[in-house]
């Protein structure tokens, strides 16, 4: 294999001209692998009128920005963007690229990593950069690509040594979105989009769309609910208390099996990763995966009845006892400082 480059790249994803932040925390995280790397830290930008978006990038660290623009790339589709993507990473051949896990990031990520033959890693939670010794050969500076695995039970950390893109996926909201106090000096450099009748095969008729009625990552204080509420008129008690604090209502993936919550509303790992000032998790043990999305929260509250709850690792404070009855307590006083 060649000397791998040092530098980071990261698709930016945007829909009618809006970016998407899980691009911007990548390029948050991308510009630390750059340095680690002492690489160039580089966003790809496709779309139509997208100049704003490449230049936006500048503030989270992006050196570069690799613009196709063109009126038939104005929405997302798989065959033009996916050629694009090809072309451009089997030319230049980044070290690392980095994708959204969202459902345009999980639909060009492996196309992009079968056709140039680099490794691919979905859904990742962490990304580092270590020098590993594997099967008697050491590799520099390979991008350690850290996840959960088997249904969340272990935390699997993949490496792709023989390769010369290293690509992964990553899920909204798990990297902290870190603009700079100033934005860098950083170069447009535009590419011109030559069509090819392979990108008409699949053309949009018609496209409808419906907006994120809840929005989580954004909400200051949330209140959670698992299966140990055991019904749902238990878990009304979180609907109430996220009224009397206004905060969101959550839940874990137990609590969405059991139908006491929506699955929009799931925190983990197969749900969204939440970073509120306040979360108050109730009835919640506490499983990897359920941490997984929560525990970097600013304070957690974490109220069971067992006092061996895996929750209570990641609380800041905690209380063992009856949610049905400490719920109504805490509703109580909160009613009577807000008087």
């Amino acid at each position: 294999m060649n000397q791998r480059s040092n530098d980071v790249w990261v698709f930016i994803e945007q829909r009618a001209g809006i970016p998407a932040d899980v691009s911007f925390e990548l390029l948050s995280k991308g510009r630390k692998l750059a340095e680690t790397l002492n690489g160039k830290l580089t966003a790809v930008v496709i779309g139509s009128n997208v100049k704003e978006i490449a230049n936006h990038t500048f503030l989270y660290g992006a050196k570069e920005a690799l613009v196709i623009d063109h009126p038939s790339l104005e929405h997302f589709r798989t065959m033009p963007y996916s050629r694009i993507l090809i072309e451009l990473v089997e030319k230049n051949r980044p070290g690392i690229m980095l994708f959204g896990a969202t459902i345009i990031g999980r639909d060009l990520a492996p196309r992009v990593a079968s056709k140039s033959k680099s490794g691919l890693t979905a859904d990742c939670t962490d990304l580092q950069i270590s020098d590993v010794n594997y099967l008697k050969h050491e590799y520099k500076n390979l991008l350690l690509q850290i996840r959960p695995a088997f249904g969340g039970n272990i935390i699997a950390t993949i490496i792709s040594p023989d390769v010369e893109t290293q690509m992964a996926t990553v899920r909204e909201g798990v990297m902290k979105m870190e603009p700079l106090s100033a934005a860098e000096n950083g170069i447009i450099t535009e590419i011109p989009y030559v069509p090819n009748d392979f990108d008409e095969i699949v053309q949009i008729i018609e496209q409808h769309r419906q907006d994120r009625k809840v929005n989580l990552k954004a909400a200051p204080i949330i209140v959670a609910g698992g299966y140990g509420l055991g019904t749902m008129d238990n878990f009304k008690l979180i609907h109430d208390l996220a009224n009397v604090l206004g905060g969101e209502v959550a839940g874990s993936r137990a609590a969405v099996d059991a139908g006491f919550v929506s699955p929009d509303r799931q925190v983990g790992q197969t749900g969204v990763t939440v970073r509120p000032k306040l979360y108050i998790a109730v009835g919640i043990s506490g499983a990897i995966q359920h941490r997984a999305g929560m525990q970097e929260s600013n304070k957690i509250i974490a109220i069971n009845s067992d006092p061996d709850a895996p929750i209570f690792s990641v609380a800041h404070y905690g209380i063992v006892g009856d949610a049905s009855v400490i719920i109504p307590m805490f509703i109580n006083v909160f009613k009577q400082k807000l008087r």
